[in-house]
């Protein structure tokens, strides 16, 4: 089941054919008859044929609302601009001799082979030539993954919730499972939270019930039934597990789709081509969003969009003329707006300051690790409500400290 999206990590080469060209590239290297030129015409009898003219993307006006704010399509027409600059370098010296407007005509079909590209080297997709429509609907969708309102409903608070997400992560180290699993699960979560009636007794079997379900459509191999009991400290029975289950699926109508705000911020940060330390920094601040019940009322996009500016300005890398122009590319993805992505700045800056002192740390241990860069050590989370202007309340162990 697995297998059945397209944002599935895939094993290479499982089913590798003979690569081909596809029929559309093939269908366009061929002149149509309509704009041949005629067998006695001058051009041909020279052996010179006129060229034809030079095309450019631009946008048009989009076929959505204004309330959506989605990017979906480019048209293409006449122009003069050279279809075949899509290297960095030939993009920074148009910069150097056009100035920025240069860029901004070049950025749709830049975008278009980055897009390519990158969702292909992602393993996002099969076929590149899909990639457009595929991050279209992307786009599209992400309205379906967002909550009006991040109240709970009684007697859960964000405190609960945040201490069962924490336990969920840890799980999730437990047995391996892919990032997609995890985010998966923790949208389930907030679903079933509240079209659920469930008691507090029984939060922590419904938390593992959405990891079991989110590993059966994003993961090869999953854990028994027996094995999920004994992390509960056999406080349920397979039973009562797989009563949840049914019942879970049954009010959730079995949706189980969800695409991921780290697709955005993977996708993103490749066009824009981050080091891996800042990618790293922005996959933690991206799973500290998890954590606060405040973030689920956001789209994937604007998460994704917020956690990767937030890790480039706690980073503070030296910037290059490279780097500029591929994060300028990159930005023209951004749907979020000014205010919005500021506020969830604000909120994953202040939660990656209080990190270290709360009692849920498993994000923190998780990107401790050398493979992760320690980016979760990095000295400047701690200050990085400053950068944003703001003063950040102290942690619960800051305020046993001060009482003893």
């Amino acid at each position: 089941m697995a297998q059945m999206s397209f944002c599935d990590s895939r094993p290479a080469d499982l089913h590798k054919k003979e690569k081909r060209a596809p029929l559309r590239t093939w269908a366009n290297a061929c002149i149509p008859k309509e704009r041949r030129p005629p067998a006695d015409s001058d051009e041909t009898r020279g052996g010179h044929c006129k060229a034809e003219p030079e095309r450019r993307w631009v946008r048009t006006r989009l076929p959505v609302s204004a309330e959506d704010g989605i990017i979906m399509d480019y048209a293409e027409q006449q122009g003069a601009v050279p279809t075949g600059l899509c290297g960095r370098e030939e993009v920074a010296l148009l910069l150097c001799l056009r100035g920025l407007h240069s860029l901004q005509v070049l950025v749709p079909s830049l975008l278009h082979h980055e897009m390519e590209v990158t969702m292909e080297k992602l393993g996002l997709i099969y076929d590149k030539t899909y990639a457009w429509d595929i991050f279209s609907d992307m786009m599209r969708n992400q309205s379906q993954y967002t909550f009006p309102s991040a109240e709970l409903p009684r007697p859960f608070t964000d405190s609960t919730r945040a201490i069962l997400v924490d336990w969920l992560i840890q799980v999730h180290e437990v047995f391996h499972f892919s990032e997609e699993t995890l985010y998966l699960a923790v949208h389930l979560l907030n679903r079933a939270l509240r079209q659920i009636k469930v008691s507090i007794s029984n939060l922590q079997l419904l938390g593992v019930v959405c990891l079991f379900l989110a590993g059966k459509k994003e993961e090869c191999l999953l854990p028994e039934v027996s094995e999920l009991c004994y992390l509960m400290e056999n406080g349920y029975s397979k039973k009562q597990l797989l009563r949840m289950e049914r019942r879970v699926l049954c009010e959730l109508k079995f949706d189980l789709s969800h695409c991921p705000p780290l697709h955005f911020l993977l996708i993103s940060a490749s066009i824009a081509r981050c080091s891996d330390k800042v990618v790293w920094m922005a996959r933690y601040l991206l799973e500290l969003s998890l954590l606060e019940s405040q973030c689920v009322v956001f789209q994937p996009a604007e998460l994704a969009s917020a956690a990767l500016c937030l890790a480039r300005r706690v980073l503070q890398e030296p910037p290059t003329p490279e780097g500029e122009t591929a994060w300028c590319i990159a930005s023209s993805l951004n749907v979020c707006s000014e205010p919005t992505r500021q506020r969830i700045m604000q909120i994953l800056a202040v939660a990656a300051a209080r990190a270290e002192g709360q009692d849920t740390r498993a994000s923190l241990i998780k990107f401790s690790t050398a493979e992760t860069l320690h980016v979760s050590s990095h000295p400047a989370l701690r200050s990085a409500p400053h950068l944003l202007g703001l003063h950040c309340p102290p942690t619960r162990a800051q305020m046993r400290e001060g009482a003893m």
